[in-house]
């Protein structure tokens, strides 16, 4: 027969005798456990409540508080030591007490029993949440929480100092029958029907030093647990596809560290002087109505690149004017068509080879070029059968052939970041991740119809950019390799100006791998091409390594170095091209003019480029050497350590929150952007996944693009008042931290989210972490556009969103005057 419930006995007289018998029997079962705790030898550090596994789904009610921190200054940490507001802990983390502390204090707790909930320590070490008469559930022993529990465990024995000095002060409670069974409805019934029991066990949670006296209990802690269990209840996930509950809020770390300092890096903005002027709008409105764009351009709109009334006033296209940014001077708020029978798109590494017709329905490039093997019209797909115009028999034995030549190369361990321009649907990029390489592909928009458009579709990197008039949106001397395959860029012209904004990207020591067709063909006008671009090559002293036939696909490939120091500058008998003023800076790059000058190579070896990158994956972790410790980071720490600190915390959110708690299938994730990327800590968490990061630094930011390239990641500088140089539809996740709530103070937030729904596939989700305020504002926004919301999460004025972009299009429609043909 079922024990009855106990009562709760403070300030309570005994109902009957029986009562009072019951109560010496509690005392002495307390007694006893109290003795086994203290003997039994698998007693060990108690769990964090800070940290709990993802995958216990049981516990999540009373996870999702994290426990107030007396002399923490700092919100939302998981543990002391492991993001970038370290310094800033308070003492709270003490040595545990020895065993006859211990037992002196549960005498003492035994003696006064109050009007607490306990916490009780299971012989798997565990730490568990009872009330009189409420369930026990050993997590060890929930269906999904084995995993993340013996996680949990290895990292407090990892982190001894991270451990709770009170947990072994808690006292116990004797177990009932009705605590043994454990239910998981029960569990839920209790969570909901208890709260102002629930609001009491969280002051138990409150962290003490080592020696402080469990029964002091202030006003001040009752008043925090209010507001901690409060925002237990409104923080409660919404998930309704998917299994994943959302992980407790320390978890989702909403730190004070995204308020970015700009420190020792200067801005994107700044260094180019060319900032647009901002675009102001309210964004404070709740009530959102959305209407659908009219343009010529129809379901693969780009607002700065279709532009028709800006470009039919250009002067001259002669320098491909007509396919640079041109922005209208208001970003459109209405939303891009779906293309007639959009689904969804094929996942990741079958997308490679073939996509769905209806999503990209564009034949003219597979007609075009279908004997060059870049295309074919295959039923409802479109297929890559793996070649291209240099590589009609296959992509990797090009690339392999590219190495047999040049052994220094070494994909993937000294060569990790490539530039590929003209970039064709980008199958040079794609099958370099079979060699750990990330590519940057590039190719003007239209150039052959869709070709961008079809390697992100594929689920290939890839931008709509056009080497013209200004130069390419990278930093100076970043990338590891240049590649042009056939890419037909008139580089000799113009004093050379082309070849040298190749020679200001290119690191020192990097290589430049040329397989146009005048490497290898002798028509008048490729052996005039090789001549001509052969004296420039010299004048820039870049070193000819290599030149060799690839047999079997029929084309020659040039491969040439870049110098690593100025001798060869120096010693030139005509200064031409020209070196680059001392005040040119090459990292300068928004909207700034192409010159035909060199800049020369850092002397002093502390200068980012004297020294090659460690080589990968070494150099993800690492930072980089040119970060000095009297440099102050984004977050306010010295750089280096700022960059570990940062890379710490992204790898603990991602793993103990995004993979498992958001409710995102990853499966189904391949094109990424982080929408305001730091050091690239983001990306740099996802390392393992089958997955591709666009790391974007806004350039109203501090300019650490730099510091995301050394690391073997890639990105690109961009104003957010703007659109995006990308098709529609492009990404399967972005990621906004701390974002939105900037932009709204310089641009019309709703022209923002109006770009992220354009940028976004169907079914594709958008994590942001900001301000409280912002975060409903966003909310709102996305809910008039009948997103999903997979889980909202807020505390004090920090919060967090996970949404789902649906199929969903208005009927109403604005037509964009400035974009009809």
């Amino acid at each position: 027969m079922a024990q009855p419930r106990y009562t709760r006995i403070d300030n309570r007289r005994p109902s009957s005798n029986y009562c009072s018998t019951v109560t010496v029997v509690v005392f002495v079962a307390l007694c006893l456990v109290g003795i086994w705790m203290m003997t039994s030898s698998s007693v060990g550090p108690a769990q964090n409540v800070d940290e709990v596994s993802l995958d216990n789904k049981d516990g999540i009610k009373k996870q999702m508080t994290p426990p107030a921190e007396e002399g923490n200054g700092q919100k939302f940490e998981d543990a002391s030591g492991d993001t970038p507001n370290e310094d800033k802990k308070g003492d709270g983390d003490a040595s545990l007490p020895k065993e006859d502390e211990i037992s002196s204090k549960q005498d003492n707790q035994e003696e006064k029993k109050e009007e607490k909930p306990k916490e009780e320590s299971t012989p798997s070490g565990e730490t568990i949440e009872t009330e009189a008469g409420e369930d026990k559930k050993d997590d060890s022993k929930s269906e999904n929480g084995g995993g993340g529990d013996s996680e949990e465990k290895k990292d407090l024995k990892d982190n001894p100092d991270e451990e709770n000095p009170d947990t072994n002060e808690k006292q116990t409670k004797p177990e009932t029958e009705d605590n043994e069974s454990g239910e998981d409805g029960e569990n839920q019934k209790q969570f909901e029907s208890d709260n102002s029991e629930k609001k009491s066990s969280d002051d138990d949670k409150e962290t003490k030093t080592g020696n402080e006296d469990t029964e002091t209990k202030t006003e001040k802690e009752n008043t925090e647990t209010n507001v901690d269990v409060q925002v237990e209840q409104e923080g409660q996930p919404k998930n309704e596809t998917s299994g994943d509950l959302s992980p407790p809020g320390a978890q989702l770390e909403l730190l004070n560290e995204t308020t970015a300092q700009n420190g020792s890096f200067s801005t994107q903005a700044t260094e180019s002087k060319n900032e647009k002027e901002a675009q102001k709008g309210s964004g404070d409105k709740l009530d959102y109505k959305w209407a659908l764009c009219n343009t010529t351009a129809g379901p693969d709109y780009i607002p700065c690149l279709d532009n028709v009334q800006a470009i039919k006033s250009l002067p001259s296209t002669k320098h491909y004017e007509h396919r640079e940014r041109h922005c209208p001077d208001s970003p459109p708020t209405c939303l891009v068509p779906l293309p007639e029978g959009y689904k969804r798109p094929i996942e990741w590494p079958k997308s490679r080879e073939k996509i769905w017709y209806t999503n990209v329905p564009h034949t003219k490039l597979a007609e075009y070029k279908g004997h060059q093997n870049w295309v074919k019209v295959t039923g409802e797909y479109l297929t890559f059968p793996g070649g291209g115009t240099q590589f009609k028999h296959g992509a990797l034995h090009y690339i392999d052939f590219i190495q047999e030549s040049v052994p220094a190369i070494a994909w993937g361990k000294r060569s990790r970041v490539v530039l590929d321009v003209g970039c064709g649907v980008a199958s040079f990029g794609g099958f370099l991740f079979d060699r750990d390489v990330i590519t940057m592909s590039l190719a003007p928009k239209d150039e052959h119809e869709a070709q961008v458009q079809f390697a992100l579709e594929r689920g290939i990197p890839a931008i709509s950019a056009v080497m013209g008039t200004t130069r390419l949106p990278f930093p100076g001397r970043v990338f590891d390799i240049v590649h042009c395959a056939r890419c037909r860029v008139p580089w000799h012209i113009e004093g050379g100006k082309l070849l040298l904004e190749l020679n200001r990207v290119l690191r020192p020591g990097g290589f430049f791998v040329w397989s146009a067709t005048p490497v290898y063909q002798k028509k008048t006008e490729d052996v005039e091409i090789w001549k001509a671009m052969s004296e420039l090559i010299k004048k820039m002293c870049w070193e000819l390594v290599s030149i060799n036939k690839d047999t079997i696909n029929g084309v020659g490939v040039a491969t040439y170095r870049k110098p690593t120091s100025n001798e060869c500058y120096t010693s030139r008998s005509e200064p031409q091209p020209p070196i680059c003023a001392e005040s040119d800076d090459p990292n300068a790059s928004w909207k700034v003019p192409l010159q035909a000058c060199m800049h020369t190579a850092p002397e002093d070896k502390t200068q980012r480029g004297s020294q090659w990158p460690e080589q990968w994956p070494a150099r993800l972790e690492k930072p980089p050497f040119w970060l000095s410790s009297s440099q102050t980071g984004v977050y306010g720490k010295a750089a280096p350590e700022d960059f570990s600190a940062d890379y710490e915390h992204w790898n603990r959110v991602v793993t103990k929150s995004y993979l498992k708690g958001l409710g995102i299938n990853w499966a189904s994730v391949r094109n990424v952007m982080d929408m305001r990327a730091v050091y690239g800590g983001f990306a740099a968490a996802l390392k393992e996944m089958k997955v591709w990061v666009m790391n974007v630094v806004p350039i109203d930011s501090p300019d650490t693009l730099a510091i995301i390239y050394e690391r073997g990641l890639f990105g690109i500088y961009h104003d957010w008042c703007e659109s995006f140089s990308t098709y529609p539809r492009s990404y399967d996740l972005l990621h906004a931290d701390h974002l939105f709530s900037k932009l709204k103070q310089r641009c019309n937030l709703t022209a923002v989210i109006a770009e992220v729904d354009r940028v976004l596939r169907p079914e594709g989700k958008l994590i942001v972490r900001d301000d409280a305020e912002t975060i409903q504002q966003v909310e709102a926004m996305v809910k008039a556009m009948k997103w999903e919301v997979r889980m909202t999460y807020s505390k004090e004025k920090e919060g967090l969103l996970s949404v789902q972009k649906s199929f969903w299009r208005p009927n109403e429609v604005e037509t964009l005057t400035y974009a009809i043909g």
